[in-house]
């Protein structure tokens, strides 16, 4: 059975893509983290414990540099987390998806694994422009040119809403995984409920009439 490594945040889609990847390939899965200096790194630590959950071991790898190369709202906190109209989010961070992808390949080369799964969406995707299609194709075979490799890379969400990701949970039956996810970008648990992450993930759920199991601080209208 081919053995698979998945981009692991420990947030919703990628929670999800764990789930996705246990089902599809049993035993033979791998969780990947990243440090890169993010203001929520609680992240990692929720990340430590669904994969205990799932039974599955997950590295942590140090990107320092990449916050030391822009100054967004993910990796300094004195940047308000903002959405202009015609604009990308002060949340996006530059290359950030292009590191994680060719670190996550160099791992997988390295331990023998041929199929990468990340949670990248560009139906409901913050507007993050490395979060599409286009991109990932690209960076795959770029990667496997760079290191004459067969790697794969698998975005088994990338053309669902945030509602269908969450249906999607339900029937791998692992949605109280949830509950240990990290998904606000203010790093707060419980979730503030207010950021744009959490907008998008409640949003999701109230479309999906599923009642997310997440605790937040806030109220909100679409819980």
């Amino acid at each position: 059975m081919s053995k698979a490594l998945v981009l692991f945040s420990g947030g919703q889609d990628s929670t999800t893509c764990l789930a996705q990847a246990c089902a599809d390939h049993a035993n033979n899965v791998h969780a990947l983290g990243f440090n890169y200096g993010q203001r929520h790194t609680i992240e990692l630590t929720q990340a430590a414990i669904i994969a205990k959950k799932a039974g599955v071991p997950f590295t942590i790898i140090d990107l320092p540099f990449i916050a030391a190369l822009s100054k967004n709202a993910l990796t300094h906190s004195d940047v308000a987390i903002t959405h202009e109209p015609d604009s990308l989010p002060s949340t996006f961070v530059p290359g950030r998806n292009l590191f994680f992808i060719s670190a996550a390949a160099v791992f997988a080369r390295e331990q023998g694994i041929s199929l990468l799964y990340t949670g990248v969406c560009e139906t409901d995707y913050s507007g993050y422009p490395d979060c599409r299609s286009d991109f990932i194709e690209s960076a795959q075979n770029t990667i496997n040119l760079a290191m004459e490799t067969d790697i794969s890379i698998q975005t088994p969400l990338m053309h669902l809403t945030k509602a269908d990701t969450v249906r999607l949970m339900q029937d791998l039956g692992k949605l109280d995984w949830y509950a240990d996810s990290h998904t606000c970008y203010n790093g707060h648990r419980p979730a503030c409920g207010t950021c744009p992450a959490c907008e998008l993930r409640l949003k999701g759920f109230a479309e999906a009439e599923i009642q997310d199991p997440l605790e937040y601080a806030a109220s909100s209208t679409l819980t």
